[in-house]
């Protein structure tokens, strides 16, 4: 009995193990087959929550895990892509696209996992070409999906002969608040809903459960993948924790509506399966679907209301990173140009202003290793690049109207210093990647270096914001004093390499703390080149 207690326990967890990297290996597949534009979809398709219920089902049936899409939409509101009542349309859309996992493990082709998983694999192996290799992973991840539910089964199927199993499934099936805490524990320790539905499929079919005991474990599976969410917004802002708490409000009321109704839904499931002549595994793959359709159905008119108490729950103000422009309104390019230009000026000044933040964020790290600072950094980078090319884009629309002379200079000048301050953020994260280096290798950079990077710091923050003010006002003073910092940063720059070469030779510092010092300083030098080309715009050179 010994032997069959542990090949039993190997073949669940192996199985386990082998589903779980099948998942993750069919959605990474899929996702590179649809390209990287997952977040432009959700970005794209959720001006309502109805198409953000659409945009979240699209997507968690790319990267099979609806536990990915919340991560993904959690990120996407702490980084300002997307407001909280988007959020919530997009987690709904989440829920239902992570039925089709369990839809397609109902499709019971077990018997050609491993053909499936060889052929996945030939392709992946033999072939260099990236759209037959994202195929070959997908069908490799299919393959495993299906060997791992095997393995699962084959591991499960003494269950039924247990004596304490038996006893857990009557209890669940009198008491059914019991079997959402199974399912609610058992997806919280194993993060993901694909693979307890699985199971209980493979329980369901080999009837070591009844269906009175599975629909309520059921219920606790889409609670328990709540959790991944939660953990995703531990330490991000204030939306995207609200976000998080909406996806666990929205599966626990679900959950416990449907407990309320359970005789009905349950008489309801077997009525179906006596009809269409489901199979037990398409059965629950049915409970599931018709559970996570039915709660959005009901819950998307109270997207508000969700928002409302989520808002309550989490107080507090939301320093969000808006990645969207604020100015560049389309209608002015044909009906006043000059009005468009001065529209793309203020989103430039904004961008600007953002850099800076961006560079103020990342001296602060560099002085206290505190994450959130690195976080927000990151962030602006992103917004960064999105308004480079958002503003871009309105520029070469615009470049098309006719201009004064004036204008056209100050048209170009706009164009060359969105590219700067697009380089700017470049620079500020290659820094935030050195601290990173710096704290993981614990390497110590010694008190007078990092005086001197304070210093220049300061300094680039300095030049930067004066060179923005002075493209802001046109001010060529403000232009010429940038020139004359920038001077000061070479020469800083200079001084430092020489001292710090001092040092290297006094043996006062390591090796690895040269490089990420050099390294820093050579970035906050390139920062103060990209002030300077703002400031010659300015000055007309």
């Amino acid at each position: 009995m010994e032997y069959n207690v542990q090949e039993m326990l190997f073949e669940f967890i192996g199985g386990l193990g082998i589903f779980l990297l099948g998942i993750k290996y069919m959605g990474e597949g899929l996702q590179k087959s649809a390209g990287d534009r997952l977040k432009d979809i959700l970005d794209r398709f959720t001006s309502n929550p109805i198409m953000g219920v659409f945009a979240g089902l699209l997507v968690t049936i790319l990267i099979q895990s609806s536990s990915g899409t919340t991560v993904l939409t959690v990120g996407l509101v702490n980084a300002g892509f997307m407001t909280l009542r988007q959020a919530i349309g997009v987690i709904m859309g989440a829920n239902i696209g992570t039925t089709v996992t369990a839809f397609i493990i109902g499709i019971d082709i077990q018997a050609y996992a491993l053909p499936i998983l060889a052929v996945g694999a030939l392709l992946l192996f033999f072939f260099k070409n990236n759209r037959i290799t994202n195929i070959g992973q997908t069908l490799f991840g299919f393959g495993s999906l299906f060997y791992g539910l095997e393995l699962m089964g084959s591991g499960m199927k003494p269950l039924r002969y247990v004596e304490s199993f038996q006893d857990l499934t009557v209890s669940m099936s009198d008491n059914p608040v019991l079997g959402v805490v199974v399912g609610t524990i058992f997806t919280v320790v194993v993060q993901s809903s694909s693979a307890t539905i699985g199971i209980l499929q493979s329980l369901f079919e080999q009837g070591a459960i009844d269906i009175n005991a599975a629909l309520p474990v059921l219920f606790g599976d889409n609670i328990g993948t709540t959790i991944t969410a939660v953990l995703a917004a531990i330490g991000a802002s204030v939306a995207a924790k609200r976000a998080a708490l909406t996806h666990v409000i929205f599966n626990v009321v679900g959950s416990t509506v449907f407990l309320l109704f359970l005789g009905l839904y349950t008489a309801f499931i077997g009525y179906l399966q006596t009809e269409l002549g489901l199979s037990d595994k398409m059965t629950i793959a049915f409970a599931h679907g018709i559970f996570n359709v039915t709660n959005t159905v009901v819950q998307l008119p109270f997207i508000a209301g969700l928002a409302l108490i989520v808002t309550k729950l989490i107080p507090g103000e939301d320093s969000i990173v808006e990645y969207k422009p604020m100015h560049l309104d389309p209608i002015f390019i044909q009906q006043s140009p000059s009005v468009a230009l001065d529209q793309a000026k203020e989103e430039v000044i904004r961008m600007g202003e953002y850099a800076t933040k961006g560079l103020e964020e990342t001296s602060l790290y560099l002085n206290n290793n505190q994450r959130k600072h690195a976080d927000v950094a990151l962030q602006i980078e992103g917004a960064l690049n999105n308004l480079d090319r958002k503003i871009t884009d309105y520029l070469v629309e615009l470049s098309g109207t006719s201009f004064s002379d004036a204008e056209s200079t100050k048209h170009s000048a706009l164009m060359d210093s969105v590219r700067d301050i697009e380089r700017i953020g470049d620079h500020f994260e290659n820094i935030v990647e050195l601290i990173d280096y710096k704290i993981s290798n614990k390497v110590l950079i010694t008190e007078q270096a990092q005086d001197d990077l304070n210093e220049m710091f300061d300094l680039t923050i300095i030049t930067v914001k004066q060179a923005l003010k002075s493209l802001e006002s046109m001010d060529r003073e403000a232009a010429l004093a940038v020139m004359q910092k920038e001077d000061k940063i070479d020469q800083m720059e200079r001084a430092f390499r020489k001292k710090h070469i001092i040092r290297l030779n006094e043996g006062l510092c390591t090796g690895p703390a040269g490089i990420v010092f050099v390294d820093i300083i050579s970035n906050l030098e390139r920062v103060g080149d990209h002030a300077v080309n703002i400031a010659e715009e300015v000055l007309g050179e």
